[in-house]
């Protein structure tokens, strides 16, 4: 996960290293996928994760939340679930004859909603107030919530029947739409291998997982982020690869002014993992994929081109210029 360094790195290549190492505990490869996961934790963003059921999404928000310290609480979306079931309500209490505030699970540090788009749009917006000012208004009163509130939403690429798609404004909430694809033979193998010695995905203090970070650590790391190097001229990359977008033929909607604050972010917290005090292109390529690919609308006739964000995020890629 940490490589390219500079010969001076600092305590986010060793915390990427120990996340890795801790992680691979409990999740057989997915490399990709942790690290992206982790970038969007370093920069304070949520997390879109997009797979199949049964690639470990849930188990690899669980575990990251083991390795950082942080409350974990998961919510199952269900076409039934109101928006007071994840924010919380008011409940009369006869003793005291006073209302008091049940709290909802959002209340939380790190947050899994389960198959997001299951639930209606009126239960999904009751989680805008929170991605967004990490705060929730209930009955009329705000209330704080937690400075590292993140924001884990799972969702089945392939499934339609019962399902209420995200709304654009939602979507752009998320810093980062991370894909998680199947395992490799030998990755598969290995899981196989895992079970039958008796790992057990419930228990995983029994699997050897335990914070490996402090919160000085943490911060230390994203003091590092903040000052990483960014010369013009990959700022003017950066912003030239979101206007590419808008002006492509396949494109209806292409990525907004926030879509480039979002690259800029996640690719610092990349160089800082890579052991560098300044940005190049290769980062930006890299984190490109994820921080654009749900901020893109196609055109009805690229889907039936088949053609997909990714292919167009590459044919971005391809024809802007790289700055030297």
């Amino acid at each position: 996960m940490a490589h390219e360094a500079d010969g001076r790195a600092g305590v986010a290549p060793r915390l990427a290293r120990q996340i890795q190492d801790m992680m691979g505990r409990a999740i057989v490869g997915q490399e990709r996928a942790i690290q992206e996961v982790l970038v969007a934790v370093l920069a304070g963003g949520h997390v879109l994760l997009e797979g199949v059921p049964g690639v470990a999404k849930t188990l690899m928000v669980r575990a990251l939340a083991v390795c950082l310290g942080r409350r974990f609480t998961r919510v199952q979306m269900t076409p039934d679930l109101m928006p007071s079931d994840i924010v919380g309500t008011y409940v009369y209490d006869t003793g005291s004859n006073e209302f008091h505030l049940r709290r909802g699970p959002i209340f939380t540090e790190f947050l899994l909603a389960d198959e997001i788009n299951r639930a209606p749009a009126k239960t999904q917006s009751a989680l805008l107030e929170g991605m967004q000012e990490r705060q929730v208004s209930i009955d009329g009163v705000t209330h704080e919530l937690p400075d590292d509130f993140m924001v884990f939403a799972t969702q089945n690429p392939i499934e339609f029947e019962g399902t209420y798609p995200l709304p654009e404004a939602q979507l752009d909430r998320f810093m980062l739409k991370v894909v998680v694809e199947y395992p490799s033979a030998d990755e598969e193998d290995g899981l196989l291998r895992r079970y039958h010695e008796g790992f057990d995905a419930m228990d995983l203090a029994r699997a050897g997982l335990e914070r490996v970070l402090s919160e000085e650590a943490v911060q230390r790391c994203r003091e590092e982020i903040a000052a990483v190097r960014v010369e013009p001229e990959v700022l003017s990359y950066i912003s030239s690869i979101t206007r590419a977008t808008r002006d492509d033929p396949s494109v209806l909607l292409g990525c907004s002014p926030r879509a480039s604050i979002m690259l800029l972010l996640t690719s610092k917290v990349l160089a800082a993992l890579r052991g560098r005090q300044y940005l190049i292109p290769d980062d930006v390529k890299r984190m490109a994929p994820p921080a654009l690919r749900h901020r893109m609308v196609l055109r009805p006739e690229a889907d039936i081109e088949g053609l997909a964000a990714d292919d167009l995020i590459a044919q971005v890629l391809a024809s802007v210029e790289v700055p030297r």
